[in-house]
């Protein structure tokens, strides 16, 4: 768990700052999911990678179900998505499992997160801003 928790501390620290220059344009893999804080109020933007599908996005939840930004996604109900270029805003998100979130998910995703031990994923429906 230790070794987790300082790949989290190095990410939030150093690599996500670096990820929100490139996370959400067009041609980057990785999204931004904006969200407002649950006690402060404000507004946050965090980098996340996502599976774009029919009625919205899957976002694969590598450190679990206690980061931060997916505990603040839950309590608001809603979120804004940019990725690839465009913007979305997403409500009823739902945490599901691996198992649940696996058919729609592209093969080769599915193989990287599997390889990572991802458990669970986050669901939300979208729709353009």
């Amino acid at each position: 768990m230790a070794i987790l928790d300082n790949v989290r501390a190095f990410n939030k620290r150093l690599l996500n700052p670096l990820m929100l220059h490139l996370a959400g344009r067009k041609y980057w893999y990785a999204s931004v999911i904006e969200h407002t804080g649950r006690r402060s109020g404000e507004r946050y933007a965090t980098p996340v990678a996502t599976e774009r599908v029919p009625d919205g996005f899957i976002i694969p939840l590598p450190y679990g179900v206690d980061a931060d930004w997916l505990r603040n996604v839950l309590a608001a109900g809603h979120a804004d998505i940019r990725a690839h270029g465009q913007s979305y805003r997403v409500t009823q998100p739902e945490v599901v499992s691996a198992e649940t979130a696996a058919p729609q998910l592209r093969a080769r995703r599915r193989r990287t997160y599997d390889l990572f031990r991802v458990k669970n994923y986050l669901k939300v429906k979208s729709e353009p801003s």
